[in-house]
């Protein structure tokens, strides 16, 4: 089945809007999120132990919580869209390796399997996320002991 070029476009954009989330977690630049969600987005992350809430809890818990951590990537793939119109609906794969400093040169790694379940919305400014929900499917090494520093 032959695609509009506006369907294309906007399946595009969806696919850039995924990236832009995952290069602002990985470089650790909380506000670039401001350009990947919807001022009112609802965003949880509490079935892999994180916050839920509103763009700026969500801020907030990221600056903590991923202060925790030397290095991770959040690679995604898989991206399923549900277009309609103005409004579209997706799930998305998301692996994402974790490097916990343990100190004087000691690293532990793990892996955290997921999925994106996502709202997303055409606003003025481009395609946006309105509602995120992590959904869990795995740790793999995940350290029994570990004990993020939230304070």
């Amino acid at each position: 089945m032959t695609k509009s070029l506006e369907e294309i476009s906007d399946r595009l954009e969806i696919q850039d809007l995924m990236v832009a989330y995952s290069h602002a977690i990985d470089t650790r630049d909380w506000d670039a999120l401001d350009d990947v969600f919807t001022d009112d987005a609802f965003i949880d992350y509490s079935a892999m132990g994180g916050s839920a809430g509103d763009l700026k809890t969500t801020k907030e818990f990221l600056a903590k919580a991923m202060a925790n951590f030397a290095g991770f990537q959040h690679m995604v793939a898989t991206s399923k869209v549900t277009l309609r119109g103005d409004e579209a609906d997706g799930r998305t794969i998301c692996h994402n390796p974790m490097v916990i400093d343990k100190g004087d040169g000691d690293t532990h790694v793990f892996f955290c399997g997921l999925w994106y379940r996502d709202r997303f919305v055409r606003t003025p400014a481009g395609w946006r996320i309105k509602e995120r929900v992590e959904e869990k499917c795995y740790f793999h090494n995940f350290p029994a002991d570990f004990q993020p520093a939230l304070d």
